[in-house]
């Protein structure tokens, strides 16, 4: 809908070529809120192309067009599978966490159990799997909590959390290879301040604490 010709029109009929300023202000107005109301448009990809292949990482590179007309000539996508973590208390109110060595920010950090879901793989299956994997524990009793998109502007991945009640130790740890890890048992309790002092700072995995609680699964 032309909002600013229509309403010019009409105001040129009633006060002639000399348009009241009511009337443009309400011009305004009718267009800002017609623009306000339209849905956003996604953006058009114009070309396509993979620039890096890994098991567990692509990269694409798109160029795109935007709903306004302007043009992105490289736009890269990272093409991740979907992740799991897991919140494991143990009956006596305890946390079960890894302390584990990341790269890119060059320190130790203290996470939650967590993975990629393989091929095949329900999320439950994978959150057990991890679990057992990492830590060495199991649980019989899973509510699941929800998912999020890690990075929704770059990445196409999603992150699905759960958690595991009445945790307990049923074998050694046997991370991968490229896993150096350490499990650390802290008293749930202990959760806010672990966030506060940023042991904790994946944010995925505060993302999973907090949704705990929001559902009321979980409690300090």
């Amino acid at each position: 809908m032309r909002v600013v010709p229509v309403v010019t029109a009409l105001a040129t009929f009633v006060f002639g070529r000399r348009r009241s300023p009511l009337v443009v202000s309400y011009s305004y107005l009718l267009l800002h809120r017609t623009v306000m109301n339209s849905p956003i448009q996604p953006w058009t990809v114009l070309e396509s192309r993979y620039i890096l292949r890994r098991k567990w990482m692509e990269v694409r590179e798109d160029r795109v067009r935007l709903p306004g007309g302007a043009v992105i000539d490289e736009f890269h996508v990272l093409e991740y599978p979907d992740w799991v973590c897991v919140i494991p208390v143990t009956d006596d109110g305890r946390v079960v966490l890894i302390d584990q060595y990341r790269h890119a920010i060059e320190r130790v950090c203290l996470e939650l159990p967590a993975g990629v879901i393989d091929a095949g793989e329900t999320v439950l299956e994978a959150a057990k799997r991890e679990l057992l994997e990492e830590t060495g524990y199991s649980a019989p009793d899973w509510i699941p909590l929800g998912r999020c998109a890690p990075e929704p502007s770059r990445h196409s991945n999603s992150a699905h959390y759960l958690l595991a009640r009445n945790a307990y130790r049923s074998a050694e740890p046997s991370p991968e290879e490229s896993e150096n890890v350490r499990v650390r048992i802290e008293a749930v309790s202990s959760l806010p301040d672990l966030i506060e002092r940023e042991d904790i700072v994946h944010g995925v995995h505060v993302a999973a604490i907090l949704t705990a609680v929001m559902k009321g699964e979980l409690s300090f």
